[in-house]
């Protein structure tokens, strides 16, 4: 196998910005493209279908973060491996990760299909906002086989350094998403369904074309149509690593739809203006996110190697980029927030109420850089409990009993943002503690002997 990036030897600190720039522009991109499901329906249908697909994507979150957390399990099996130059369970991992894709896809559409109503309801939703949410949430579950398959492959991608390739398919689904947008839309007079029918056909692209990839790759983690099938050894530990950070971005997306009900109560302008806001604030996010998934990646890849000192190189260089980069990223957001925010709708109340929410979770950033990239490091490891239930106590308890205590006392949409500072800042704080108190890279890598990393050729 040829490894696109030598991560267990020579310099680190270019080479966490080459896999992380393509990741976080993968990010901001699959962002940009959802926002302009949001900004097409804004401007052509009126705020109320605005708010009725800004107001899915906790649910959306909820039901495609276990199977996300899952293909995090298959990046650091695959990373690990590469360290050891374990080919067989490069080879067992990369098939099982397909198949659980398509089923667990499958999975989503038919349980979403009956409860697409009841989960719409819990949320909240005005009365005519309601039947759009609906539509637009069960068109949307009807393409989560090829919106599974896109991030089991571009995990299997990344687990071997190569961040250019998702990135690649990604493009070209995005532009074809933008144009089927306003084909829909303008053309046929849709409103959700059109956004929602744009975002369905423009994953089945990018999924298709990193299939065809993994067919054709040289590499170790190339895809034999044949030889897919489910490999009850390597499903379980996928399951170990991932079904931790899956439960924890369940319970985090179930937090966020708590609060997005809270949201809901205040009226359809403050729907529609967090909706607005968090379309941007999330490009900063992922870009800080970027460094976290580079941080699994390579430690997984030193862990496997039997590198313990790299592997704390590895975290101080990806705190301190993420560090730089987030700060630059939220910096221009905020100075330009207005005109950003006009992007989307042009109701004065609107911007003003978006600018409140970039302040708070901007600020609150600067701690959740440091969750990120600590969690990463940890599971790395193959450690996924611990940042897991930091992130359910910090995260979600706090944010839990903050609205249903505090906000009920004060019931503003600042009150609802305050929770975000305060309960990243209690997580970081705990994910710290655990860091330096388990100490994973000498307790894990002590086990793992000397791994032979594969060799180029």
């Amino acid at each position: 196998m040829e490894s696109r990036m030598d991560m267990i030897n020579g310099s680190l600190g270019d080479k966490i910005i080459k896999y992380a720039l393509p990741l976080a522009v993968t990010g901001v991109l699959q962002q940009l493209f959802n926002a302009a499901d949001l900004a097409v329906v804004g401007q052509f249908s009126g705020k109320e279908a605005m708010a009725a697909v800004g107001g899915n994507a906790p649910v959306i979150g909820l039901l495609v973060n276990l199977f996300v957390g899952i293909s995090l399990g298959s990046n650091v099996i695959i990373a690990r491996s590469i360290g050891q130059g374990d080919k067989e369970t490069i080879t067992k991992t990369v098939h099982t990760s397909v198949v659980m894709a398509l089923l667990g896809g499958a999975l989503l559409t038919i349980l979403g299909e009956f409860f697409a109503p009841g989960v719409v309801n819990m949320l909240d939703v005005p009365g005519e906002v309601y039947p759009m949410a609906v539509k637009y949430l069960r068109i949307y579950l009807a393409g989560m086989p090829v919106i599974m398959l896109y991030n089991f492959e571009a995990a299997i991608f990344r687990s071997c350094g190569d961040t250019r390739t998702p990135l690649v398919a990604l493009v070209v689904s995005g532009v074809l998403n933008v144009i089927l947008n306003l084909f829909f839309v303008l053309g046929f007079g849709m409103d959700v369904d059109g956004v929602a029918t744009a975002t369905v056909l423009s994953n089945l692209v990018s999924s298709a074309i990193l299939f065809v990839a993994l067919v054709k790759t040289k590499q170790a983690i190339r895809v034999e149509p044949k030889k897919l099938r489910v490999h009850g050894d390597v499903l379980g530990e996928m399951l170990k690593i991932g079904v931790p950070a899956g439960v924890q971005g369940m319970i985090f997306s179930f937090a966020n739809i708590i609060i997005q009900s809270a949201v809901n109560s205040l009226g359809t302008t403050v729907m529609a203006a967090s909706s607005a806001a968090y379309n941007l604030e999330v490009f900063a996010y992922y870009i800080m996110n970027s460094f976290g998934q580079a941080c699994t990646t390579f430690v997984g890849q030193n862990y496997g190697a039997g590198k313990g000192e790299r592997c704390r190189r590895v975290l101080k260089l990806c705190l301190l980029q993420s560090l730089i980069s987030t700060a630059a990223a939220s910096g221009l957001i905020l100075l330009f927030s207005r005109q950003l925010l006009g992007i989307f709708n042009t109701d004065p109340e609107v911007i003003a109420v978006g600018q409140i929410r970039l302040a708070y979770i901007f600020f609150a950033y600067l701690f959740s850089f440091a969750q990120e990239g600590l969690s990463g490091y940890l599971r790395g490891f193959g450690v996924s409990f611990i940042p897991a239930a930091c992130a359910v106590v910090g995260i979600c308890g706090v944010r839990l009993a903050w609205i249903f205590t505090v906000f009920r006392q004060s019931p503003s949409f600042p009150t609802i943002m305050q929770v975000y500072p305060l309960s990243l800042g209690v997580t970081a704080v705990a994910i710290l503690a655990v860091t330096l108190f388990v100490k994973p890279s000498r307790r894990y890598i002590s086990q793992s002997g000397n791994g032979a990393a594969m060799q180029n050729g």
